[in-house]
């Protein structure tokens, strides 16, 4: 439980937070709606079209500051990125005169971290950092933080001037170590959740057959995801009543679109698109398992979401998920790129009815854990040990 602490005024910096992005702004979102509780809470943020630039949600003072070159919700690309370091600092900037802030938390090493650095510094306000894994490590990518000279240097400059540094699981404590060799420890707190409520819509009104198995993958469509995997995977598996939902929009649309058609399971796999949350938890609660093969994850908040709706769940074995996922006990764990190991778990889940009982209840259980009351109260004892 959070106790009674003196109000604070906390500045969260993401560039990006609902409904912009995936789980990092999801996460800070939902650390946000427990501090705002307990004092306030601004949030400085990037803004896209048709989105107000101050907003005020469930108590929470959203700004959003103009950025140039961004082309979807789901993507932000380099130089959307780095116009938010020009324009958040200047909105960043007059939010910091106008409040005494007791804390910032910075989200992302980059590209929030320099702004939560400068921001800092200039206005002697203690700065936690939370890494969220693909700011620090993305094999995806070919200019991962972690493999490029220049913005390891960066992420390794802002890492050792952060007051504090909290990883959301093992995997991301270990790369920063790994990598970066920060001079100050790296703390562990997981995602926060919020349990939902659930509207009650039929698979009839999705738009799903009634006796069909149904996996559902949700992310943004990006290389990391590799949902090329499940594609693969599905293509081998002759039970045509065996389908797949991909929940979420992104780059790599066009080519999953294609590659479905290639492989001849257009008529098993459906693309949603981007969804709201309620329409996907809509989805959650209709589908019968999870799963989700990408090449890395730092956490994955998608996994709470799932668990929480009662799905076993079939996914990659690299990542922060490896932290309250175990093979055999509430998941199917796989290694990256297997496609013949993915597509022996979608079968087996499908007809083992044992053990997708087992994992169904398991899952209900362990997402307790993570119910956004106790890992915003971890932090809490945090802004209040460094506050000034």
């Amino acid at each position: 439980m959070i106790k009674d602490e003196k109000k604070l005024k906390i500045l969260i910096i993401n560039y990006e937070f609902p409904p912009l992005g995936g789980g990092g702004g999801v996460a800070s979102y939902d650390l946000a709606l427990e501090w705002g509780k307990k004092g306030q809470v601004d949030v400085l943020t990037s803004g896209y079209s048709g989105l107000d630039s101050i907003e005020k949600v469930s108590g929470i003072n959203i700004y959003r500051s103009r950025i140039f070159f961004r082309k979807s919700r789901d993507a932000a690309t380099f130089l959307s990125m780095l116009s938010f370091l020009v324009t958040g600092f200047i909105t960043g900037f007059s939010l910091c005169r106008k409040n005494r802030y007791d804390v910032i938390n910075t989200h992302f090493a980059v590209p929030s971290g320099p702004l939560g650095y400068i921001l800092g510094r200039l206005f002697r306000i203690p700065n936690v950092l939370s890494l969220h894994g693909g700011d620090i490590y993305d094999p995806s990518k070919k200019m991962s933080p972690h493999d490029s000279a220049i913005f390891s240097r960066v992420v390794k400059f802002i890492l050792n001037r952060a007051d504090r540094i909290v990883a959301q699981s093992t995997n991301t404590r270990d790369n920063t170590i790994k990598y970066y060799s920060p001079v100050k420890d790296v703390e562990i707190i997981p995602l926060a959740f919020h349990p939902p409520v659930i509207p009650r819509v039929t698979r009839e009104r999705l738009g799903l057959d009634k006796d069909s198995f149904y996996f559902i993958a949700i992310g943004r469509l990006v290389k990391r995801k590799a949902f090329d995997t499940i594609l693969h995977a599905l293509s081998g598996i002759k039970n045509k009543k065996i389908k797949l939902l991909i929940l979420g929009d992104g780059p790599e649309m066009e080519y999953l679109r294609d590659l479905t058609s290639t492989l001849n399971i257009t008529d098993r796999v459906q693309f949603p698109g981007y969804v709201t949350d309620d329409e996907k938890y809509s989805y959650l609660n209709n589908a019968d398992a999870f799963i989700l093969t990408s090449l890395h994850e730092g956490f994955g908040i998608v996994f709470m979401e799932a668990m929480f709706t009662g799905l076993p769940i079939v996914c990659t074995n690299h990542g922060g998920q490896t932290d309250f996922l175990t093979h055999n006990e509430n998941a199917l764990l796989l290694n990256v790129g297997d496609v013949e190991t993915c597509r022996k778990y979608m079968m087996k889940v499908n007809t083992d009815t044992a053990l997708y009982k087992l994992m169904a209840k398991n899952n209900r259980k362990k997402v307790k854990d993570f119910y956004a009351e106790n890992i915003a109260a971890e932090y809490l004892k945090i802004f209040n040990e460094i506050k000034k």
